[in-house]
């Protein structure tokens, strides 16, 4: 995957940015952006602080984690299943 140029903490300050006047065209142009990425940005970290996107990662990881617990869980239980059926 892709290493980001900006962290997180960078891309709410861009995205502040607008919110105290400059237009996207200088904002865009400014950091090297293109505008889609700027919007997609928006939509995802629009309205954030740097403690709010901290914790949504913090969550993204743990769910990510509880996922690959579960996973593993279910397949053990599907192989001990399997297992009991042949006896």
């Amino acid at each position: 995957m892709k290493a980001n140029r900006f962290s997180e903490a960078q891309i709410v300050a861009i995205i502040q940015q607008q919110q105290t006047g400059a237009t996207v065209a200088q904002i865009i142009r400014e950091h090297g952006i293109s505008e889609a990425t700027f919007y997609n940005w928006k939509q995802k970290y629009g309205g954030m602080q740097v403690a709010e996107i901290k914790r949504l990662k913090d969550l993204e990881d743990e769910n990510r984690r509880l996922k690959k617990m579960y996973a593993e869980l279910s397949l053990e239980h599907e192989v001990v299943k399997e297992a009991l059926r042949k006896k």
